[in-house]
C-alpha cells in the first residue's frame, strides 16, 4: 500500500482521538500537544518523528512503523509496542510515562528510556542488550526471558529481576538496588 508522504510538518494541539489521523508516511514531523488517546494510528508510518507532551494512552499501533522516532513528556498507557511493525523499530522515550505499555517479543537493542515511569510494563521475551535505564521507576514491571545483557540500569529503581530467568550478563545494577535481583530468592537482607 503506497501511503500519502508528508513530510517536515508541525501538528500541535490536534485532537486525533475524535479526529482521525491521516494514513500516511510522516518524515521528519513534529507532533506537541496531541491526544492520540484511544485513536488508531495503525498502519501509518513514522520516520524521523518527534513526540512532544502527546497523549497515547491506549492508542492502537498495530502494523505502525516508528524508525528513529523520540517521545518526549508523552503518556503511553496500556501502548501495546509489540503489535507494531518491528522492521527497523527505533525509539527512545524521555520523562515518559509508560504505565502497562508492552514491549513483548521486540528486539529493541539500544534503546534510550531517561526519566520514565514504566510500571507494570511487559519487556518478556524482549531484547533490550546495550540499552539504558536512566532514573526510571520499574515497579512491577515484568521481566522474563529478556535480554538485559550489557545495558545499565545503574540508576533505575523498584525493579525486580531474575537473574536465573533473564540474560543480565555485563548489565550495570547500583548497590542500592541489587536487591532487586534477589526477591525471588525470598532471603531477608539486613
Amino acid at each position: 500500500m503506497d501511503l500519502p508522504f508528508i513530510s517536515e510538518q508541525h501538528f500541535k494541539s490536534q485532537n486525533y482521538s475524535t479526529n482521525k489521523i491521516s494514513k500516511a508516511e510522516y518524515d521528519n514531523c513534529t507532533f506537541e500537544d496531541c491526544d492520540f488517546s484511544n485513536s488508531d494510528i495503525s498502519n501509518n508510518v513514522f520516520l524521523e518523528c518527534t513526540f512532544i507532551n502527546c497523549n497515547f494512552s491506549n492508542c492502537n499501533v498495530t502494523h505502525t512503523s516508528f524508525n528513529h522516532v523520540d517521545f518526549i513528556d508523552c503518556k503511553l498507557t496500556g501502548v501495546q509496542f509489540n503489535t507494531c511493525n518491528a522492521f527497523l523499530l527505533t525509539f527512545s522515550f524521555n520523562n515518559c510515562y509508560l504505565e502497562l505499555a508492552s514491549f513483548q517479543d521486540l528486539k529493541i537493542p539500544n534503546t534510550q528510556f531517561n526519566d520514565c515511569i514504566m510500571h507494570q510494563t511487559d519487556f518478556s521475551n524482549t531484547n533490550i542488550s546495550k540499552s539504558i535505564l536512566n532514573h526510571c521507576d520499574l515497579k512491577s514491571a515484568i521481566f522474563e526471558n529478556t535480554n538485559l545483557e550489557s545495558s545499565n540500569l545503574s540508576t533505575a529503581y523498584n525493579y525486580k529481576i531474575n537473574p536465573e530467568r533473564n540474560k543480565i550478563t555485563k548489565a550495570k545494577f547500583s548497590k542500592e538496588q541489587v536487591l532487586g535481583l534477589l526477591t525471588h530468592y525470598k532471603i531477608i537482607v539486613e
